[in-house]
């Protein structure tokens, strides 16, 4: 075997490999405000392994129990205040921390506080830089004014200060720009949703051939992006996350077992398996707990955003594959072989570590 073909085939599984351990383990957070006259009513809410990640000596489990979790309030306090700052005209209010609600189930714990001020109906600043020890996290903020949804936005490493005016409107080209990045980046950050793609595309076929299987993908993840995330049809985590590794399992085996076969069979496969995609897609929209009010929008850019990040998945890896095909028919079967193992590997490591989680 060539230098470079040992060479391409250990970085193709050393790639597989090193996402194994990453999928779904989504570093995010969300901050809902709820302005009313002289106060802030604030819920700040993560997984609980977020937050153990930001208390030396504390681990997830007693963040989750609801007796032990009150033994560490003031460090909770103390590490939302350092990352979430709320002043009026250069005064910073000052929170005090009413609940604590770990949720089990879930694994997320979830933080009431309340801020109280004079002035907290005028204009806002916001500064987050929740659970900075993740540079990939994101903050969700929604914040209510008079009952009503008023703003969305989206902290990042990018964007740590979001200004609020009470009596403006945020415009809907705004919403629509922040949740179509995030649909691009869910893709990016979702080893799972990428490996599944790139499981399909193994067998090679055309650009237009390969994304009209992606949008039979795309079809069916939206139908079930849309029933769960409205809370039409929900199915637990527990069930889906499994569904979605079987899923990558199966199109690495059909990628070993059928390349010499005429007949394709990915554009049925991408439809069926969509529908359980999209459900883990509505999981990260759903744990925004946006109001129906704002899902339209909200919804449609996130989609968007996940088909722009399949898209460009397909167009990166189908002319590599095919590159490979022109120039050795034998590098690339081997290149596919061992991609597709890979993939199978992958798979089936996250389903054995969603069937039986770690406590």
């Amino acid at each position: 075997m060539k230098r470079s073909t040992r060479w391409a085939l250990c970085w193709i599984a050393s790639f597989f490999c090193a996402v194994s351990a990453q999928a779904h383990d989504l570093p995010l957070s969300y901050v809902d405000l709820r302005i009313s006259e002289g106060r802030i009513d604030a819920t700040v809410e993560s997984t609980a392994k977020n937050f153990a990640r930001e208390l030396p000596g504390v681990d997830e489990p007693k963040l989750l129990d609801a007796i032990a979790v009150e033994q560490l309030r003031d460090r909770l306090l103390a590490s939302v205040v350092s990352g979430l700052t709320i002043s009026v005209n250069g005064e910073i209010l000052n929170p005090a921390l009413t609940e604590i609600e770990p949720s089990p189930a879930q694994r997320n714990l979830r933080l009431r506080l309340q801020y109280l001020g004079g002035n907290v109906g005028r204009a806002l600043h916001l500064h987050c830089r929740l659970f900075p020890s993740d540079p990939r996290h994101r903050t969700f903020l929604n914040i209510y004014d008079g009952g009503s949804l008023k703003y969305q936005g989206i902290f990042d490493r990018d964007v740590a200060q979001i200004d609020y005016n009470p009596g403006g409107r945020q415009s809907t080209l705004t919403v629509v720009r922040q949740f179509l990045v995030e649909g691009i980046h869910h893709i990016f950050i979702g080893p799972d949703h990428i490996l599944f793609i790139v499981g399909l595309l193994l067998l090679g076929g055309s650009v237009p051939q390969l994304l009209k299987i992606v949008t039979a993908f795309t079809i069916a993840h939206s139908v079930t992006l849309v029933l769960a995330t409205l809370n039409i049809l929900t199915p637990p985590p527990r069930l889906i996350e499994p569904a979605i590794a079987l899923s990558i399992i199966f199109v690495g085996a059909n990628a070993l077992l059928q390349r010499n076969e005429r007949r394709d069979w990915r554009l049925l496969f991408a439809f069926c398996f969509g529908f359980v995609h999209g459900f883990g897609f509505a999981n990260v929209l759903r744990e925004m707990d946006l109001p129906r009010a704002a899902l339209g929008w909200s919804l449609f850019s996130f989609n968007v955003g996940v088909e722009i990040g399949q898209a460009c998945i397909v167009l990166a890896v189908a002319p590599l594959l095919a590159l490979t095909y022109r120039r050795s028919a034998a590098l690339a079967a081997r290149v596919v072989t061992t991609a597709a193992f890979c993939v199978v590997f992958a798979g089936s490591y996250w389903f054995v570590q969603r069937l039986f989680p770690t406590p």
